[in-house]
């Protein structure tokens, strides 16, 4: 712990300026329900509301759970053990990240489905109908294969940074390898775990793609079929503020669980080389283990979309605007994970060194909008840039800003994570030696917490290149992405030209995905 109350004016003010652009879409949502008089307590207790908050509710759970189970043993093996080939496990596990949702439950109906590409293979067995993939079974497996290296990026990015001698000390207590992994080196990931699958929890309440792919009545969805329907955009305000109200509890019961004094070492020490664990008759098991995990995430729906894509006539000006197309996607991607990166800093800075109500609550309330379907966010940009900002409405400005409101808890989570493992000892003793906040700030803080702005950048970065409500809505004209040029093929049932875009815009993530997973664990 630094300090207490609002901290020095160059971490308070933006702090304060990034909340209140984080409050516009849930301002635009409380204004809308409340100029018409909607009782939203009726809304709640209507029978289809209550049956979609309970199909919302038990996806999340099911989700996040799925991902901390599947996350917490491959960390554990690309970080702390000898198994073969870490580096390439840890680059292939995080990639699922960069398959779309849409593109994601699409590929799950073809290959699962009923008569989907695993059926045709297994007729010749006698199999004649595979069971009912749509609805929650759907839902579940193809949100739980993409999402679950949100909780992995952390959890990694935690276990580089706990300092070896804490096993080493444990191991001299008599602790063999599972004790230490137990009450030592899990209660130290907490922060991590709880951070991770909060990012999953309000992902899976936020996805439209998957949910409506797979059939899978919950908020997102029927929020979707309200305001396209524009027969009752009032319930999809209302229904919207009851996705807010959930993503506020989720926010205060995983700010109930943090204990900011037990993450960091206390006492001297520098940085020395990771403890590795020798897997011996476990290497094998292992290397099925995530073997099985990239082929189900990744080289399934990889297969299926080199499958479509060879479905492909005609080329004629195709690689050309696929081109422009993807330097458009990592240009907007890029200024998003950067803008969002900065941020997230001085939230992250303001919630751990500077605790207070303030800045708990500041941290709490930036989360909000990731809870909210883009659609929403859109519309609630449109509304304030026509009647307070109209010089940047559908301007890059705007969209970029769009990016960061509904992605930034990605870039606070990984540095907030990276603070608590760093001992306040470290600034106070420079702020004794004379140096200024600022000082502090630029020559000790950001450096230490370099891996938790790359792990946070690379999330964002991912996010932003298959973002597709929000680019559609407040892109400036002429402007188009991988993202808005796959649903614009899939919509009009050109499979292939949309398996070719869901190609590019995987491949031109993954580079900076393996730069930034790579580079980002070890600062």
């Amino acid at each position: 712990m630094i300090g207490n109350g609002l901290g020095p004016p160059f971490i308070f003010i933006p702090s304060t300026l990034i909340v209140i652009a984080m409050l516009l879409p849930p301002i635009y949502l409380l204004l809308s329900v409340t100029s018409t008089g909607m009782d939203i307590f009726n809304i709640v207790k209507d029978k289809d509301t209550l049956a979609i908050i309970v199909n919302t509710v038990l996806l999340m759970f099911s989700v996040s759970l799925s991902s901390i189970a599947i996350s917490l043993p491959i960390a554990w093996l690309t970080v702390k053990t000898d198994l073969p080939f870490r580096s390439m496990w840890s680059v292939l596990t995080i990639l699922p990240l960069v398959i779309p949702s849409y593109v994601g439950g699409f590929i799950v109906i073809t290959a699962l489905g009923p008569k989907g590409l695993l059926q045709d293979l297994l007729s010749s067995f006698g199999v004649n109908r595979l069971p009912e993939i749509y609805g929650f079974p759907g839902a579940f497996l193809t949100l739980t294969i993409l999402s679950f290296p949100y909780v992995l990026l952390p959890v990694r990015s935690s276990l580089y940074r706990i300092n070896p001698s804490i096993e080493e000390s444990s191991s001299a207590l008599g602790l063999g390898t599972w004790n230490t992994f137990i009450r030592i080196i899990l209660p130290m990931l907490r922060p991590s775990l709880v951070i991770g699958s909060l990012i999953v929890a309000l992902y899976t309440i936020s996805d439209f793609g998957a949910v409506s792919m797979l059939q899978y009545k919950t908020f997102t969805w029927s929020i979707y079929v309200e305001y396209e329907s524009a027969f009752d955009r009032v319930r999809a305000g209302a229904l919207a503020t009851i996705l807010i109200i959930i993503a506020a509890v989720l926010i205060y019961i995983e700010s109930r669980t943090r204990n900011l004094s037990s993450y960091y070492v206390s006492g001297p020490g520098s940085a020395r080389l990771l403890k590795r664990y020798n897997l011996n008759r476990w290497k094998w098991p292992s290397l099925l283990f995530c073997l099985m995990i990239v082929m189900v995430s990744f080289v399934m729906p990889l297969s299926v979309l080199f499958y479509w894509a060879t479905k492909i006539v005609s080329t004629e000006n195709l690689v050309g605007n696929l081109l422009q197309l993807t330097i458009n996607s990592v240009y907007s991607s890029g200024l998003a994970a950067l803008c969002a990166s900065l941020a997230g800093i001085f939230i992250a800075i303001f919630a751990v060194r500077y605790p207070s109500k303030i800045s708990a609550l500041f941290e709490r309330l930036s989360y909000v909008s990731f809870a909210l379907p883009g659609i929403v966010v859109a519309l609630a940009l449109v509304y304030f840039g026509i009647h307070y900002i109209r010089p940047l409405y559908q301007t890059m400005v705007i969209l970029v800003f769009s990016y960061v409101v509904l992605f930034l808890p990605l870039a606070i989570g990984p540095i907030r994570n990276a603070l608590l493992q760093i001992n306040p000892r470290i600034e106070e003793a420079a702020r004794i030696l004379g140096k200024s906040n600022w000082q502090i700030f630029t020559s000790i803080t950001l450096p230490l917490v370099r891996g938790g702005v790359f792990a946070g950048a690379s999330l964002v970065f991912l996010l932003t290149m298959k973002e597709l409500p929000a680019t559609l809505i407040l892109g400036p004209l002429g402007f188009k992405t991988l993202a808005t040029y796959i649903w614009s093929a899939a919509e009009e049932a050109f499979l292939g030209y949309a398996a070719l875009g869901s190609l590019i815009l995987i491949f031109a993530s993954a580079v900076p995905m393996t730069f930034l997973t790579l580079r980002g664990d070890r600062l």
